[in-house]
């Protein structure tokens, strides 16, 4: 089993900048990528940012130049920075991991909102 901590959302201004941390723990292993999806009232739930184990990236394109995933091996941590945060990125963010073997875990999630 693998659990998946998020922390950092909060309420910020538009313009402002926000760091998301998700911190997997249990049986890490053959992982083949971590995300970040989001969902906002009413709208479906979208991939955000996503990077495999080999270190590729994938992002939105309403977030490519804004948003910046990384991760810390040693920590078992993936960060979503986000910069230039805009009044349409509110959502709650969930972290996700997926493994070789295609079973995936999610995150509880945590609320980012900003404010106009």
């Amino acid at each position: 089993q693998v659990q998946l901590v998020e922390s950092g959302g909060g309420l910020v201004q538009a313009g402002g900048s926000l760091r998301l941390s998700c911190a997997a723990s249990g049986s890490i292993f053959s992982i083949n990528a971590m995300g970040w999806y989001r969902q906002a009232p009413g709208k479906q739930r979208e991939l955000v940012a996503s990077i495999t184990s080999s270190g590729s990236t994938n992002y939105a394109s309403s977030v490519k130049g804004r948003f910046t995933i990384s991760r810390a091996n040693a920590k078992n941590t993936v960060y979503l920075q986000m910069n230039s945060l805009k009044p349409e990125d509110t959502a709650v963010y969930r972290c996700h991991l997926d493994r070789l073997s295609g079973n995936d875990y999610w995150g509880q999630g945590t609320q980012v909102t900003v404010s106009s």
